[in-house]
C-alpha cells in the first residue's frame, strides 16, 4: 500500500468512533501492538527531542526502503508512534520525503492532545523525514 492509502485507512478507522475516548482507547490498543524496538536502539541518539515522553524511532534502510521501530515510555504516545510508523514504515525514501500528513488533522489527533503532546507529535514526523532525508544523502 501507498502512504496515502494507509493514511486513508487511518482515517476511515478513526471515523468509526463515536467519541475521543474511544479513539485514545484505539491509540493506547495500536501502542500495545507496536513491534517492540530491539534495546540496543534505545539510545539517545534515538530519543525523539521535543516529547514530554521518551520516544526512541530507530530507522533501517531494506533496499530502497526505509524500515522504522519504536518505542515509548507513555502508553499514549506509544500509539501516536505507532500510527506513524504504520503509514511510514517500509516505504520508499522518495514517498516518505515527499508524503503530507494531512491525516493528523482529518482525525483530530493534534486538537485532542496536551500542547506538550502535540509538539511532540510534530517532532516525531520531523524526525521520521529527517531519517528519509538522511539516507536519501547516502544514496
Amino acid at each position: 500500500m501507498t502512504i496515502q492509502e494507509i493514511q486513508d485507512t487511518i482515517v476511515d478507522e478513526f471515523s468509526m468512533f463515536d467519541d475521543w475516548m474511544q479513539r485514545y482507547e484505539y491509540i493506547i490498543d495500536l501502542g500495545k501492538a507496536l513491534p517492540l524496538i530491539d534495546e540496543q536502539y534505545k539510545t539517545e541518539d534515538n530519543i525523539i527531542k521535543g516529547c514530554q515522553s521518551k520516544v526512541w524511532v530507530h530507522a533501517e534502510q531494506n533496499e530502497d526502503k526505509i524500515v522504522f521501530t519504536a518505542d515509548s515510555d507513555a502508553i499514549l504516545t506509544k500509539g501516536i508512534i505507532a500510527i506513524l510508523i504504520r503509514a511510514f514504515s517500509n516505504q520508499k525514501v522518495a514517498d516518505i520525503l515527499e508524503a503530507n500528513t494531512d491525516f493528523i488533522d482529518e482525525i483530530g489527533l493534534k486538537e485532542h492532545l496536551s500542547p506538550t503532546r502535540a509538539n511532540g507529535l510534530v517532532s516525531m514526523v520531523k524526525q521520521i523525514k529527517m531519517y528519509a532525508l538522511a539516507y536519501n544523502a547516502k544514496n
